[in-house]
């Protein structure tokens, strides 16, 4: 591991880029290729920071590679409290399934500039902006993957209204939650951006926007209510999520077992979330860049992210399932005796079962 320490003198040449304090030094000004390095994965952390704090999820989690995530479905069937003296008190059922895995694994990537390129442009334009864009590119990844599966939320319905189905999303989690018998601080929120500017209009209401990510803070009883473009969630669809229900897992790159490899990877901070190598390729005439990273943003409870469209809904029978079919993995649904449908956690079918496929149609 090539842990740098901090050095003020050396640092004080590179800016840390911000809303507030935007970079107008430019590697020209950098000493040697490990104040880049540091000053790149200083970025990466310090804009991680900055979004965990925005999403109010605690401290991020160290796992080791090959790391399996597990989301869970819960539910609690309480018994009749009203025992009489003496008698056996009642044992309430709890029943926890697991629904969706994915794997923590380590990501490599690589970048390189072209002497041409330096001159060209110099190095102040061909190094420092491939780098903010590698750097840009190496967050959205993360994020990228956490909205889609955000979209997998098992608890799903439908609302009138844009604000009605912010206020019903919110209160599914918290009834969710509640019925866990866990506290809930906080809720996030995740709207389409368009909707969010329909229902806005002109109002007083300060809009956001950091690390190229647009939020709202303290609305409608949300912390933040982050607004996405339609590649992640669809018109007319709000997602809620307990802030206790994310977490931030993470392999750390300057692993010591990673250098056996001779490969020493620049990290900066307590928290060791990025990995970033330059070096000049004598071969190619190339600047190269190499990031590692290895990290998930992670929901436990499945069941505890609300989805909730503004339109109306209708169940479809599924007709002979196949055998090999996966319900949950299909999001197919179930229906109780009181004709509620929920999402069905069977991870194989169910022989005389009736599972439903569910559309939404979504208002105008």
């Amino acid at each position: 591991m090539k842990k740098v320490p901090f050095n003020l003198q050396l640092f004080a040449a590179t800016n840390v880029e911000s809303m507030t304090n935007p970079r107008d030094s430019l590697p020209n000004v950098y000493t040697n290729v490990t104040a880049r390095e540091v000053d790149f994965v200083t970025r990466f952390t310090d804009n991680w920071e900055a979004l965990r704090n925005i999403l109010g999820i605690m401290r991020p989690i160290r796992k080791a590679p090959g790391t399996q995530l597990v989301s869970y479905v819960a539910s609690v069937t309480l018994e009749d409290g009203n025992v009489g003296a003496g008698e056996v008190i009642p044992y309430s059922k709890s029943t926890i399934e697991q629904i969706t895995k994915g794997d923590l694994t380590i990501e490599k990537y690589a970048k390189a500039v072209p002497i041409e390129d330096v001159n060209k442009y110099g190095a102040a334009v061909a190094v420092e902006k491939s780098d903010d864009a590698f750097l840009t590119k190496l967050q959205n990844v993360v994020l990228g993957r956490f909205y889609t599966f955000l979209n997998t939320g098992a608890l799903t319905g439908v609302a009138s209204s844009w604000q009605a189905a912010l206020a019903k999303a919110q209160g599914e989690v918290l009834n969710k939650f509640a019925g866990m018998q866990k506290d809930v601080t906080e809720v996030v929120g995740f709207a389409n951006i368009l909707d969010a500017y329909d229902y806005l209009g002109t109002a007083d209401i300060t809009v956001q926007t950091q690390f190229g990510i647009t939020y709202i803070q303290n609305f409608m009883g949300y912390r933040t209510l982050f607004l996405l473009p339609a590649s992640f969630i669809a018109r007319g669809d709000v997602i809620a999520i307990p802030v206790e229900n994310i977490d931030l897992y993470y392999i750390d790159p300057g692993d010591s077992e990673f250098a056996k490899l001779g490969l020493n990877y620049t990290v900066q901070g307590e928290t060791n979330l990025l990995g970033f190598h330059a070096q000049g390729n004598y071969g190619t005439a190339v600047g190269e860049s190499f990031a590692l990273m290895g990290m998930a943003l992670w929901a436990e409870y499945l069941d505890g992210i609300a989805i909730i469209s503004v339109g109306t809904e209708a169940f479809t029978a599924v007709q002979s399932p196949a055998s090999g079919a996966n319900p949950a993995a299909l999001k197919y649904y179930e229906k109780d005796a009181n004709n509620n449908y929920f999402r069905s956690t069977d991870t194989t079918v169910a022989a005389g079962k009736t599972y439903y496929t569910r559309a939404v149609t979504y208002a105008a």
